[in-house]
């Protein structure tokens, strides 16, 4: 399978502005750009879109993981926390920590964690990231 996003930009860094798009026309045109990414103006940025991408990503895996141990989730909430930070003269993703939070019936605490940490670490996003992935994970009653 091979899908794609796209992005165009006119102006320079501060002052440009840009639109992202999907393959799918989940965005068509989103405007993205300096202030929304750095001063909490309106539109996306790369970072926000690669956190909801892992977010989904990881919770997809679990449901497949969940059903090969013969579970199935009632409900399951992610939210993936990236960091962006200053190294050198540029900037890296340094961290992504995901929180979930899981209704499963069936499912204990141990195999809850086991399940969960298959899932961080076999996620196709998950393997895309050189950053530290970290997981806070709470099985609901």
């Amino acid at each position: 399978m091979k899908t794609y996003g796209s992005a165009v930009w006119q102006g320079g860094l501060k002052d440009g502005k840009g639109a992202i798009s999907t393959r799918s026309g989940a965005l068509s045109e989103y405007p993205y750009g300096f202030a929304a990414r750095f001063e909490g103006k309106p539109g996306t940025n790369p970072e926000e879109l690669i956190g909801a991408a892992h977010a989904g990503c990881f919770t997809m895996a679990l449901s497949l993981i969940l059903g090969e141990a013969g579970l199935t989730a009632e409900r399951m909430e992610t939210k993936a926390d990236v960091t962006l930070e200053k190294q050198g003269d540029g900037f890296a993703i340094t961290a992504v920590h995901l929180t979930l939070k899981a209704k499963i019936p069936g499912a204990d605490q141990a195999k809850f964690e086991e399940l969960t940490g298959k899932a961080k670490a076999g996620c196709p996003v998950s393997k895309l990231l050189k950053a530290e992935i970290t997981l806070d994970a709470t099985l609901e009653a």
